[in-house]
């Protein structure tokens, strides 16, 4: 995408990642769905071990409506 650390535009990796969960969490997003989306893992090792659901689906209607919220602020900023 062209982000070349924090050097580049002040904006990380792990920044936009943050920006991300933060925005999917403001949206009403399960944060199952999130998390998976993420990569994180299960901090609960028993709940790791059982629950191995990908949430698919979800994620992939979670992604557009992040990318169509995107796309609609950045036509606000266009003249």
């Amino acid at each position: 995408m062209g982000f070349n650390g924090k050097d580049s535009i002040g904006f990380s990796a792990h920044g936009f990642r943050a920006t991300a969960s933060t925005m999917l969490n403001e949206m009403g997003y399960r944060s199952d769905v999130i998390e998976r989306q993420l990569a994180h893992a299960e901090r609960n090792k028993v709940r790791a071990s059982y629950n191995q659901a990908e949430y698919l689906e979800e994620r992939r209607q979670m992604m557009q409506a992040w990318a169509d919220d995107i796309d609609a602020n950045i036509a606000k900023t266009l003249p």
